[in-house]
């Protein structure tokens, strides 16, 4: 782990060379912009024609009536596998309390909520998911945010935001404990987890990907606009995408 502060500072500040630039009001620093682009045409495709429809036909399947549907259990279930990275992450930023709450809410919907496909945790215990991730520990730590990046599938980023997936892999314990079909099955439920947000919010990532004039420079502008509000990097009080469920939904490519 000594390594990776340096690291991590290292591929930012070679994006550093060119001057950020404003977009409504919100700094923007982009200077692989045109590559950006290109990633952001293949995923704005792979969107349309594999996500999308799969998220559409989940979504058509999952309204029973009578309790949670399948892909309600998925999402749990993919969100219950994330919570031990968040452990490490909250430890790591000498945050206790979340990373307490994050282990209890586990530990209950686990065996209560029947290996985290239902949620006793949040609905009778009063414990929410505390979401973190390695991204906002190399901020806690004081690594600059570095340039914008799009990246294949993953969606929007940042240069520390990157560095920061690469490191909740290496970093998450359910990756040492499982075997390696567990750690990959693990991985696809996350994925999973993630295109069901994409059919909950299926209206807002349409109106940014499918429907903008720019939709490149309007999921650039969302993404930053909400990421620094989280880490409270924005210099705003006010998070104009404060349902932070449908944000992520605009990048459902990262489990």
């Amino acid at each position: 782990m000594s390594l990776v502060v340096p690291l991590a500072l290292g591929v930012i500040l070679a994006g550093c060379a060119s001057e950020p630039v404003m977009q409504d009001g919100i700094r923007v620093n982009d200077p692989f912009e045109a590559e950006n682009r290109r990633v952001h045409a293949f995923n704005k495709g792979f969107d349309r024609r594999v996500v999308a429809p799969v998220a559409r036909l989940a979504s058509s399947g999952n309204d029973t009536g009578d309790g949670p549907g399948a892909m309600d259990l998925v999402i749990n279930a993919g969100s219950n596998l994330s919570l031990p990275g968040k452990v490490v992450n909250s430890v790591l930023q000498g945050r206790p309390e979340p990373a307490i709450k994050n282990f209890f809410r586990f530990a209950v919907n686990t065996t209560l909520g029947i290996g985290g496909l239902l949620d006793p945790a949040g609905q009778d215990f009063g414990l929410p998911e505390q979401d973190t991730d390695f991204g906002e520990t190399l901020a806690v730590w004081g690594v600059p945010e570095g340039a914008y990046l799009e990246l294949p599938i993953l969606g929007p980023s940042t240069q520390r935001d990157a560095v920061g997936k690469v490191v909740d892999l290496v970093i998450d314990p359910l990756n040492h404990l499982l075997h390696r079909g567990g750690a990959w099955a693990a991985f696809g439920l996350r994925a999973a987890s993630k295109a069901g947000d994409r059919a909950r919010f299926g209206d807002t990532v349409d109106s940014v990907l499918q429907d903008s004039a720019d939709s490149y420079a309007q999921l650039r502008l969302i993404y930053l606009m909400h990421r620094r509000h989280e880490l409270n990097e924005g210099g705003t009080d006010i998070d104009p995408y404060a349902d932070a469920a449908a944000v992520d939904a605009v990048d459902p490519y990262d489990p």
